[in-house]
């Protein structure tokens, strides 16, 4: 289901229930005899993987630095998307210590993963993990340019390796998938608001609902 946080959903009372924090994305899961609540994005990653067995390394090794990647994510963005985005893109003030400051915290972190990538195909190792995936959208959508318009500020151009990685996520049939998932912006062929079963790609994406 889509939460619009700009009409202040997330903090409604139904969705403060499955997130105290009321911040998305969160997930209830309904498999069992009695539902229980998941929130933070680490920890829904973390839960589907068991659940399912996918995108979770086995051996001890190559699981810890899925892992250690995943929580990388959790306490990076933050700079990346409350840090840098807030006072780049949308701080009614241009507070030019502030921009500086976290602009400089991402070349940082750009910088690791471009040379975490340089040495291994994917975050974790050979293989894909939910340590990419947590990381892909935030990271991979900057070097596409696709974060607010600060492409040639960050000069994301030099991070060859990690631009290798997100246009190699970027290409998975289930990652065009997912991005189109919640999306009320763009072409209105890949948009998809609400996602409730997997035909819903083919029968419920915006321009067929319009037509409709």
């Amino acid at each position: 289901w889509m939460i619009n946080i700009g009409d202040g959903d997330q903090f409604g009372s139904g969705f403060v229930d499955v997130n105290p924090n009321s911040k998305i994305p969160a997930l209830m899961d309904r498999s069992g005899p009695e539902p229980f609540r998941v929130f933070e994005s680490g920890a829904i990653l973390l839960h589907l993987a068991e659940k399912f067995g996918a995108f979770l390394p086995t051996s001890l090794a190559t699981r810890s630095e899925c892992l250690s990647w995943l929580f990388w994510q959790m306490g990076s963005a933050p700079y990346l998307g409350g840090g840098f985005g807030h006072f780049y893109a949308y701080a009614p003030l241009k507070i030019e210590y502030a921009i500086d400051r976290f602009a400089m915290e991402v070349k940082r972190q750009l910088d690791v993963l471009d040379r975490r990538l340089g040495e291994s195909e994917y975050l974790a190792g050979d293989d894909y993990t939910i340590a990419d995936i947590a990381v892909f959208p935030w990271y991979g959508g900057m070097v596409e340019g696709c974060l607010y318009n600060a492409a040639e500020f960050l000069s994301v151009q030099d991070y060859t390796n990690l631009r290798r990685w997100a246009d190699t996520i970027g290409a998975r049939p289930a990652v065009k998938r997912g991005r189109m998932v919640n999306r009320p912006f763009g072409e209105l062929s890949e948009q998809l608001r609400e996602r409730h079963d997997a035909n819903d790609f083919n029968t419920r994406t915006q321009d067929k609902l319009e037509q409709a």
